[in-house]
């Protein structure tokens, strides 16, 4: 009977932590909105429930900066991001987890050392490559250079490495199935755990991405949203409710994108323990 209760206080004293917890960390989103419906966010006492002006600060976001064409031009960068990124390092990753070459474990160190670099050392010279290529006041500076980036790269060598049976390989290769047929009808469909985080992070990091937009993409009118908001930060008069509008707006792809992929992350990983 005393274990019961106490296992049943415990399990209350936990649920009441993680309820906690949530609460924390959903505030600042919920605080976002509330704020982006309020023409004046500074008030006495503070605002604490959703007002009736979130569509008069549309409007003035909108006459200040274009912000269909940042929106526009976020999600086209971070999709093709993305997409490409899953796609070479996914592809990078099965070739050092699967097969056996010289340099390889060098490469890789190699590979993962690039990670202690800090980016903003390289922003000067990176800067010139990208006026020598012509790709200077282009999309292809915030899309290319990450399509086979370090942490994808590591991450999906591991995830694959521990994943995918050599057997199930050679068994392919038997049927008569060429690598890259492999790659497309094995590796990514038995990937998907990996894929999906490797998808949160890089459509997270190329959705929020503000220094390399800032530099390569310096036209207000060209740019992504980060730079857009922070121009009509600077700009500001002191009324930061199209501001709030903005960046409320700009929440919403992110909450889309990592309420997506963490349901494939859990869903493929419950029917891999179940079928296990």
């Amino acid at each position: 009977m005393k274990n019961s209760l106490r296992s049943r206080v415990g399990t209350t004293g936990t649920y009441l932590m993680l309820l906690l917890f949530t609460l924390i960390f959903t505030f600042p989103f919920y605080y976002v909105f509330v704020l982006a419906s309020w023409s004046n966010i500074y008030s006495n006492p503070p605002h604490v429930w959703f007002g009736s002006e979130f569509l008069v600060n549309v409007r003035a976001l909108l006459t200040q900066v274009p912000f269909h064409v940042n929106f526009f031009t976020s999600l086209m960068i971070a999709i093709i991001t993305t997409t490409g990124t899953i796609f070479f390092c996914t592809m990078a990753g099965y070739a050092f987890a699967k097969f056996e070459f010289t340099g390889k474990k060098q490469l890789l160190m190699f590979i993962m050392a690039t990670m202690a670099i800090p980016p903003f050392l390289n922003i000067i010279p990176f800067f010139k490559m990208m006026v020598i290529f012509g790709w200077y006041q282009t999309w292809l500076p915030l899309i290319v250079p990450t399509m086979a980036n370090a942490f994808g790269i590591f991450l999906m060598t591991q995830f694959l490495d521990n994943s995918i049976p050599l057997d199930l390989l050679c068994a392919a290769r038997i049927d008569g199935l060429n690598e890259f047929q492999i790659l497309l009808r094995i590796v990514f469909p038995l990937a998907k755990p990996g894929i999906a985080v490797l998808g949160t992070v890089t459509f997270i990091g190329s959705w929020n991405n503000f220094i390399t937009a800032l530099v390569m993409l310096p036209d207000t009118k060209k740019s992504t949203i980060p730079v857009a908001l922070s121009s009509l930060f600077v700009r500001s008069d002191g009324n930061y409710g199209g501001l709030m509008a903005g960046t409320a707006i700009a929440l919403f792809p992110l909450l889309i994108a990592f309420s997506f992929f963490s349901k494939k992350i859990i869903s493929n990983l419950t029917e891999g323990s179940i079928k296990g």
